[in-house]
């Protein structure tokens, strides 16, 4: 059994999970997430904001502390889609590097793989289309995880479509959006969508199965069985049809952020930036023909913490990138 401890830092949350890996899988997990919104303006700046990067520290030092405390024997830091994108990463970089943390940027594509990774924990054999969709890029996978435990993937690809690029570029100018501002939002997630479905259309063949994970997708389902407080046993594995993603997507379009915060089921810190999300995850079905989707829990921090418990233990990456320990 090895014990292992991952962060990562998103767009919008910066998640902590401490995990017994063993014969290659997870065999237990605690997670934190918190949501600091490292990527706040981005999108229009290029750079990381100093607020954000001091609320990011500050949560990466709590989740520092346990981790001394957990006795956890490796420990890695990534960073995705935000930091991608920022040209003064390296500051928050070199602040972690203070800390004793050697943080990763990772691409897109190894965000993917990673995810793809831990979402087919729960559905080994089976030819799945994985999409992780986050606050600055939503990234698509579709594969296999093998009874062989060999990763086989058709296609990886990120696309910069995610719920705090959609909301800054188009829903900020009025609360809540005009319907014209709406359609925007929808056409720039149908366009960059699309063109990724297009050019796999035909690998989709055999497969039946959109899974999702993120912040969108689980709250979403919250949202729709009104859960006060969140239950992890009713959001992992949950359903969601074309008609509830667009049910909600109705629902937050009609109401101010502030109203948004009040509904049952959502973190009032996601209000925001949740219905952008609505509407990538409803233009990522559209676009691979999935009246259905189902959400996964078992995400980047499950493929995470088995490519780190593998490189721990000196064992070949189940994705063929070595993390930094």
């Amino acid at each position: 059994m090895t014990r292992v401890a991952v962060i990562d830092v998103g767009t919008v949350t910066a998640r902590l999970a401490i995990a017994d890996v063993a014969d290659s899988r997870v065999q237990r997990m605690m997670r934190e997430s918190n949501i600091v919104n490292l990527g706040e303006g981005v999108d229009q700046t290029g750079v990381l904001a100093d607020e954000a990067c001091k609320r990011l520290l500050s949560c990466v030092d709590g989740y520092l502390a346990k981790i001394r405390q957990s006795g956890a024997t490796a420990v890695c830091c990534t960073l995705t889609s935000a930091a991608r994108d920022a040209r003064n990463s390296q500051d928050l970089l070199n602040a972690f590097a203070a800390r004793g943390l050697s943080a990763q940027v990772i691409p897109g594509k190894t965000e993917g793989m990673l995810t793809f990774l831990g979402v087919a924990q729960d559905f080994v054999g089976e030819r799945l289309l994985v999409a992780d969709n986050g606050g600055g890029s939503t990234e698509f996978a579709l594969g296999a995880l093998g009874e062989d435990g060999v990763l086989r993937l058709d296609f990886v690809r990120s696309v910069d479509v995610g719920c705090r690029r959609v909301t800054e570029k188009f829903l900020c100018r009025v609360d809540p959006p005009e319907a014209a501002d709406l359609e925007q939002a929808h056409a720039f997630a149908r366009t960059e969508f699309e063109a990724v479905a297009n050019k796999y259309r035909e690998h989709l063949h055999g497969v039946t199965r959109l899974v999702m994970t993120g912040g969108t997708s689980t709250t979403l389902v919250a949202l729709k069985k009104q859960l006060v407080p969140y239950d992890s046993s009713q959001v992992h594995l949950a359903t969601l049809s074309r008609d509830d993603v667009r049910e909600q997507e109705l629902r937050l379009a009609a109401v101010s952020v502030a109203e948004r915060a009040e509904l049952p089921g959502i973190q009032a810190k996601r209000a925001p930036v949740i219905l952008g999300g609505a509407v990538a995850v409803a233009e990522a079905m559209d676009a691979f023909c999935m009246g259905e989707l189902t959400v996964s829990e078992s995400d980047l921090l499950f493929g995470l913490s088995l490519t780190v418990a593998a490189t721990a233990d000196g064992t070949p990456s189940p994705v063929g990138w070595r993390p930094q320990l």
